[in-house]
């Protein structure tokens, strides 16, 4: 009986047992099944892209972030000159003058609105504003004509004028003036209130004390300009997440799970009169603002596209340990069995991401990654026959879940989490597989 194979039996036979060739073709697959990967991640975009539109509708008709700047009192102040052809010519410049101190104490109340399955972070702020003017300043005597006192006023920048719920009226000396709306310093302030100031002649050289109430709602950020000589700002609030943003932030803070207690005092660095406002000072004061912002601690689609990156990992040890069962138990594995696991692995993200949008993102991940490893685990039993590699394989999908939920609750630290996971994980590769004879391998031919 002739037992000699053909030159086709022989290559078909090594297509079987190549592990060199089944490598190959694991690679592959892993790469055509980020595919999928980065599929999901588009996903994860479009979904967090459609949650700030929803934050931009919402805000824009509650109010938007707000920013508070000044009160700054200004003077118009009438010179007048002699030309080369001994004409007169007038001209009225601004004198806008500072606050010398600056002093804002408020509370703020976040709240949560829902539109869908969304949620905006909107708040209610009390703030109590106050301070005082030095009205000793230096004016330039050369060419003066006029103070015009009669047509001095005091602007309030308010980013968005829809925010205000009550009308604002400031104690000026011992006068209570209401505020009309619109900014008359439009180069400083594009938006604001502002209010004529009475019998200014008769308190000009003297310190003039000033307050108002402010009841403004907004959106996420509130932000001040320190526009006095001195500012310091007190604010509190229920929200756990605060951050700190600005030139300057909170000497002493005190930020826990009930409440957000920063104050800070804070020392401007412009001088207290101003002769001119032109663009330069006007984007100085911009980028000296400092203020808050009410943000979710760390929002679900941050997390879900966090551990989407970590998708090509997943697929990578769960095949390695498929492979390894194929070396080390005998049995052959199909490559479509390969890509109903990988399939698996992809299906996970999916649904952390759906489920996250409709209850918490912890709770999301359980059931996600609980069903994600009950698919695998059932469909390698009936691919191993062995109790003995399920289990390994069962606890390998346990601890990759794990080692990324841990990875994903600490923002702070995710890089380095990844980089011991990493380690761990190469260094037990390295140890299960350290007797392995890979020249005199070959895959069984079952």
């Amino acid at each position: 009986m002739n037992t000699e194979q053909s030159p086709f039996e022989k290559f078909g036979r090594w297509l079987k047992q190549s592990v060199g060739l089944k490598l190959s073709t694991i690679t592959i697959l892993m790469l055509l099944l980020l595919i999928p990967a980065s599929m999901i991640k588009s996903i994860i975009h479009e979904r967090e892209s459609l949650n700030k539109s929803v934050l931009h509708e919402v805000s824009s008709k509650w109010a938007n972030e707000q920013q508070i700047n000044g009160p700054i009192l200004t003077i118009p102040l009438v010179y007048e000159y002699l030309n080369n052809k001994n004409e007169i010519i007038k001209q009225t410049k601004l004198l806008h003058i500072l606050p010398d101190q600056l002093n804002v104490n408020g509370n703020i109340e976040p709240k949560t609105l829902k539109r869908g399955i969304y949620e905006v972070v909107v708040y209610l702020s009390k703030l109590n504003i106050a301070g005082k003017f030095d009205l000793n300043a230096k004016i330039d005597q050369s060419g003066l004509k006029e103070i015009q006192f009669d047509k001095a006023f005091i602007s309030i920048g308010i980013s968005d004028l829809r925010g205000i719920e009550d009308q604002v009226q400031l104690q000026w000396g011992k006068e209570k003036i209401s505020v009309q709306p619109g900014s008359r310093l439009p180069n400083m302030m594009p938006s604001g209130v502002s209010l004529d100031v009475p019998n200014l002649a008769e308190d000009f050289t003297k310190m003039v004390d000033f307050s108002f109430d402010l009841n403004l709602q907004g959106s996420q950020n509130l932000s001040f300009i320190p526009v006095g000589g001195s500012t310091q700002v007190e604010l509190q609030s229920p929200w756990p997440s605060p951050s700190f943003n600005g030139n300057f932030i909170p000497k002493t803070r005190e930020v826990s799970d009930q409440a957000l207690q920063p104050s800070g005092k804070l020392y401007c660095l412009t001088e207290t009169t101003l002769n001119h406002v032109d663009r330069n000072m006007a984007d100085r004061m911009q980028e000296s603002s400092f203020g808050v912002d009410l943000i979710m601690p760390l929002d679900d689609y941050q997390k879900a596209t966090r551990s989407a990156k970590y998708a090509a990992m997943t697929i990578s040890l769960i095949f390695l340990v498929f492979f390894l069962v194929e070396i080390l138990n005998g049995k052959k594995i199909h490559p479509f069995q390969y890509t109903l696991v990988g399939l698996a692995l992809c299906l996970f993200y999916v649904l952390l991401i759906s489920i996250s949008e409709h209850t918490n993102f912890n709770i999301a991940y359980l059931i996600s990654a609980g069903v994600s490893s009950l698919l695998i685990s059932l469909y390698s039993t009936s691919v191993f026959k062995s109790l003995k590699f399920t289990a390994i394989l069962s606890s390998t999908i346990l601890g990759i879940y794990t080692f990324l939920f841990v990875t994903l609750q600490l923002a702070d630290y995710a890089l380095l989490m990844g980089s011991i996971g990493l380690t761990v994980i190469l260094a037990i590769t390295m140890f299960f597989t350290r007797n392995i004879n890979w020249y005199k391998l070959h895959v069984s031919a079952e």
